[in-house]
């Protein structure tokens, strides 16, 4: 359904903009999207991984003078930035002709790269949209048992859609394998596999815990200097997540460190080697698992613009996930993952210093009622649609 609505926002940006980058993890869907779309409309798809495509564009202005009239789709954009130049110019050399709308779309599985490439050479030319993995309201809806499915296998199309939860778990340690191993050299840095599978495999240790640079150096025998390396490695490659803390309140001592998620649950339990439901029900990380999990389905519905937060202080004032909204709409949700959801004092007492519009606890059961505070009880289900009913 939202994979469907996502085709419906590109083809919207492309009658808008006349360039439109589309990040996302590998696997993830880019290509076929990007099919799709091709489909419908007259297009050129270009895949700058395979050797013969990346020579047809590295004259690009050639390449567009004779498919002038086609949208020109180059996936793995960030493969070849030294082009952006010439796409500027040929952006604007086609505004001056009156076609300002719908020349490029780019797909990307390195955001930051790809980010300030081009935004330093396409100001003003481009949109930018990232494409999550499957998540629940495309998949599961209301159905508990599919969404504990979509929770531990994740929301890449082959882990999940595999035949049974083996092949699933093989399908994503092929796919962490190839990442270490193929994707990430080949984008310049020189990390030995065997120390980012390390580092990797010590966030998913730490799902949804304040960044302790200084205990994962040591624990890599590295300095803190080349854990911040590393990390910015992971989330420019879409796989980690850094949530910022809320730091608005100056009267107050807070944490001021972000929250570290392996953003797809599928990856974060195949790094720990969690092979079933049961087995994750029983692990020491399912708390911090299904937080991530609830936070990165709500970040595929928040719309364009809202920013995303949690708030603690020192003395255990907390709140999991804050959504400033555009305008004055700001929520508070906490994250349980009891299936009769109970909250704490420092939740209250953080709503007190936030002061948000909206109380929420995300919890494992299916009904919507209040509790004390005028918080609402909800499911992960029932809040991402409020969230796609409050855009439209």
């Amino acid at each position: 359904m939202l994979k469907r609505k996502l085709e419906d926002i590109v083809r919207l940006d492309l009658l808008r903009s006349p360039v439109v980058a589309l990040m996302g993890p590998r696997q993830v869907g880019k290509s076929t999207l990007a099919l799709d779309i091709m489909a419908e409309i007259p297009a050129v798809y270009i895949d700058l991984e395979n050797r013969l495509d990346l020579e047809k564009v590295k004259d690009i202005v050639a390449f567009h003078n004779n498919n002038s009239d086609k949208l020109i789709i180059l996936d793995e954009m960030q493969r070849l930035p030294e082009i952006f130049t010439e796409i500027r110019g040929i952006v604007d050399t086609e505004r001056r002709k009156g076609n300002k709308v719908g020349q490029f779309l780019f797909l990307g599985s390195a955001s930051l790269e790809l980010l300030k490439q081009s935004s330093e050479s396409l100001a003003g030319r481009i949109s930018y949209l990232e494409l999550f993995p499957i998540d629940v309201l495309e998949y599961a809806d209301a159905d508990l048992d599919k969404m504990n499915a979509l929770w531990l296998k994740g929301g890449f199309p082959e882990s999940l859609l595999a035949k049974s939860d083996k092949n699933s778990l093989s399908w994503r340690r092929d796919f962490i394998k190839t990442y270490l191993e193929r994707d990430i050299p080949q984008l310049g840095p020189r990390i030995p596999s065997e120390t980012l599978e390390r580092f990797w495999t010590m966030l998913a240790h730490n799902q949804g815990t304040v960044l302790n640079a200084a205990h994962l150096a040591r624990n890599l025998d590295v300095s803190g200097v080349t854990i911040a390396r590393y990390l910015d490695l992971m989330v420019d490659l879409l796989l980690v997540k850094r949530l910022k803390p809320w730091t608005l309140n100056a009267g107050k001592r807070l944490v001021r460190s972000p929250k570290i998620y392996v953003r797809d649950s599928g990856l974060t339990h195949a790094l720990l080697n969690i092979n079933s439901y049961n087995e994750l029900l029983g692990h020491p990380v399912v708390g911090g698992s299904w937080e991530g999990f609830v936070i990165e389905n709500i970040m595929s519905v928040i719309p364009f613009g809202a920013q995303t937060f949690y708030y603690g202080t020192p003395g255990g004032a907390e709140i999991d996930l804050i959504i400033e909204f555009n305008g004055q709409e700001k929520w508070a949700i906490e994250i349980k993952r009891s299936s009769t959801p109970s909250l704490k004092k420092g939740f209250y007492i953080a709503c007190e210093d936030v002061q948000p519009t909206k109380r929420y606890v995300i919890y494992a059961g299916k009904d919507t009622f209040t509790m004390q505070g005028g918080v609402i009880a909800s499911s992960l289900y029932s809040l991402m649609q409020e969230i796609v009913n409050y855009q439209s």
